[in-house]
C-alpha cells in the first residue's frame, strides 16, 4: 500500500456558498495543506466554513520550486488539495504543472467535483450541448480577439469562452460585427450570485443589452457562441477561396484556378466558379 499523500482537485462555490459539497468540505478539512490559488480568497471562505487547514500560495507566477516543494510533501504520505479562486480547478487556472509532476511521481490526483461556470452556462443556455468546445479568456488585444471570433465562424460545436467585466462591451460589439443576425449568443453574468442576470439573443442584442444598462457590465461573464451551420461555414470557405483565386489572379485559366482554390479552402467548385465570374463583371 502507498504511503504517499493524495493531490485532492478540489471544486469550490463560484459564487453561492451553498453550492459546497460535503466531501469537498471534508476533504478541506482533512488535508494536511490546502494550495490556493489566491489566499486572500480563499480564506474567507474556508472561515465562513469553519475550516482551519493551513493555507499556501500556488498561482500562475509560482516557479517550479514551489511545485517541488508540495510534491515532497505529497511523497511524504502529507495529503493536500488544490483549489481555485473559484470553481474547479484548472479550468483557465493554475494547476497543471503540478498535476503533471504528482503524476509523475506516481502520485494519486483524485478530483472533488463541483461548481463549474463553463457547464453551468451551458446547461442553461437553450443551445446545443452534445458537443462543445471552451476557449477560456478571449485574448485582451482587439485584433487577437477579432482574428479568433473570425477563427470561429467556422467552428460547428457550440463554444464557451469568458470575459471580463472590463472588456464585454468590446467583445460583444466586435462579434456583432463579425457574426450573422442568425447565430445566437448567450451571456451569463455572476452566475449563482445574489445579482445573476442570463440574456440569449444576437451578438448585437446582446450588446444593446449591455450598454442599455450599467448594472449589466459588471461582475464575471460567460459567454457561448451557437455552433455554425453547413451554409455559414460555406461562406467561410468561399470567402477565404476568392482570396487564394485574387493570389493567382490570371497566371492560370479560371478553371484551374478554381480548382486550386476549392482543393486548399474545401469550398464547393461549383458555387467557387459562379462567385468567381460574378466578381470579374
Amino acid at each position: 500500500m502507498s504511503n504517499k499523500g493524495i493531490l485532492y482537485i478540489v471544486a469550490t462555490p463560484i459564487g453561492n456558498i451553498g453550492d459546497i459539497s460535503v466531501r469537498a468540505r471534508e476533504v478541506l478539512q482533512d488535508v494536511h495543506k490546502i494550495a490556493a490559488e489566491d489566499t486572500r480568497h480563499s480564506k474567507p471562505l474556508l472561515q465562513k466554513l469553519g475550516i482551519d487547514t493551513k493555507l499556501i500560495s500556488y498561482h500562475d507566477f509560482s516557479n517550479e520550486a514551489v511545485a517541488l516543494v508540495i510534491i515532497d510533501e505529497l511523497l511524504q504520505g502529507n495529503s493536500i488539495a488544490l483549489v481555485s479562486d473559484a470553481g474547479t480547478p484548472l479550468i483557465s487556472d493554475p494547476g497543471y504543472k503540478l498535476v503533471s509532476l504528482a503524476r509523475q511521481s506516481g502520485i494519486s490526483v483524485l478530483p472533488i467535483p463541483g461548481a463549474s461556470s463553463v457547464t453551468a452556462a451551458l446547461s442553461v443556455s437553450g443551445l446545443a450541448t452534445d458537443r462543445f468546445a471552451f476557449e477560456g479568456f478571449l485574448p485582451k488585444k482587439p485584433g487577437a480577439r477579432q482574428k479568433l471570433l473570425r477563427d470561429l465562424k467556422k467552428e460547428e460545436r457550440t463554444v464557451v469562452f469568458f470575459e471580463s467585466t472590463h472588456r464585454i462591451v468590446d467583445c460583444l460589439r466586435d462579434m456583432s460585427k463579425i457574426f450573422p443576425v442568425g447565430k445566437q449568443v448567450f451571456v451569463a453574468r455572476e452566475i449563482s450570485k445574489k445579482f445573476e442576470t442570463h440574456f440569449l439573443g444576437s451578438a448585437s442584442d446582446c450588446l444593446q443589452w449591455v450598454e442599455s444598462d450599467k448594472d449589466q457590465q459588471k461582475g464575471e461573464f460567460v459567454l457561448v457562441l451557437q455552433g455554425s451551420n453547413e451554409s455559414e461555414i460555406e461562406a467561410v470557405r468561399q470567402e477565404a477561396a476568392l482570396k487564394i483565386l485574387e493570389l493567382l489572379g490570371s497566371s492560370i485559366s479560371t478553371k484551374d484556378a478554381v480548382a486550386i482554390a476549392s482543393e486548399i479552402s474545401g469550398a464547393r467548385k461549383n458555387q467557387l466558379y459562379e462567385n468567381a465570374l460574378a466578381s470579374k463583371s
